[in-house]
């Protein structure tokens, strides 16, 4: 055999040797990738089959998390696809840690909202329809999403907060608990009778069938004014009663007191004048 046919020979056998690896290369790939959807796709409905039957993870987090999960097992696919061609994955699971790292730092604020928003989305300090202070705005609660949270006012003016600012700020929410206390303060004058004066507010606020029994309506002496005795009172009824048993309190309280007899003093001074 002359060296000319040996080395076409062995040439051949090297090529189809390399065919052959690049054929089971494409192969395995190809399985790799195949099985990484499944199993991507399985670990993506057992993240959200599992935020379902929480209560506590809203349906905007669990496709989140859901779609999180799915996203970066098929990272790990891309990853391992490449490596079963030759491809040195270390240097791009570098270079997609220097991506994530700029992107990151360039979209810090969008992220902080989405940090936010997804707290905000887990421990719920607020839900829709919940009457809220938050980051200096009142309003009702009408949308919450891993962004922003969306507030109308009570003159229906729509307000949009950055979840960032609503996390990082005191949240008050007035319709968390089934009760709240109606707090108000009547004035009479010196020279009414105390007992009676609190007797009718007493009687007035348990005329409003919206006013819970127990606890009681609480009366009691505040403060002794520059014009006028000053009576607090304290009353329960349900969150969504609040502002009705408040303003009907109001003007029932001071019909009965013109019906009684007891007057609301206006402040009054009294001028003094020497003579030289």
């Amino acid at each position: 055999m002359d060296t000319e046919t040996w080395l076409n020979e062995d040439t051949t056998a090297a090529l189809i040797e390399m065919g052959m690896n690049a054929a089971v290369n494409v192969v395995l790939a190809a399985l790799i990738l195949i099985i990484g959807l499944i199993v991507a796709g399985l670990i993506k409905g057992a993240v959200r089959k599992a935020a379902l039957k929480s209560e506590r993870i809203d349906d905007t987090l669990g496709n989140f998390f859901a779609s999180l999960a799915y996203y970066g097992a098929m990272a790990v696919v891309f990853i391992a696809v490449l490596g079963q061609f030759g491809v040195q994955t270390t240097s791009i699971v570098a270079a997609l840690g220097a991506a994530t790292l700029a992107i990151g730092l360039a979209l810090q604020g969008t992220l902080s909202n989405l940090a936010a928003g997804v707290m905000l989305i887990l421990f719920r300090p607020y839900q829709l329809g919940d009457w809220v202070d938050v980051a200096g705005q009142s309003g009702s609660v009408k949308d919450v999403n891993l962004f922003t949270t969306e507030l109308a006012t009570g003159d229906n003016k729509k307000v949009i907060i950055p979840n960032g600012a609503a996390w990082g700020d005191t949240i008050v929410n007035y319709s968390a608990n089934p009760t709240r206390r109606v707090d108000l303060v009547f004035s009479i004058d010196y020279a009414d009778n105390i007992d009676t004066a609190m007797a009718i507010i007493e009687e007035t606020l348990n005329a409003d069938e919206r006013v819970h029994k127990d606890p009681a309506v609480f009366t009691a002496v505040a403060a002794h004014g520059g014009s006028s005795v000053d009576i607090v009172t304290r009353a329960w009824c349900d969150a969504g009663d609040y502002w009705g048993v408040h303003f009907d309190a109001l003007k029932n309280v001071k019909e009965a007191f013109d019906a009684k007899g007891i007057s609301i003093p206006y402040p009054h001074q009294v001028n003094i004048a020497r003579k030289a």
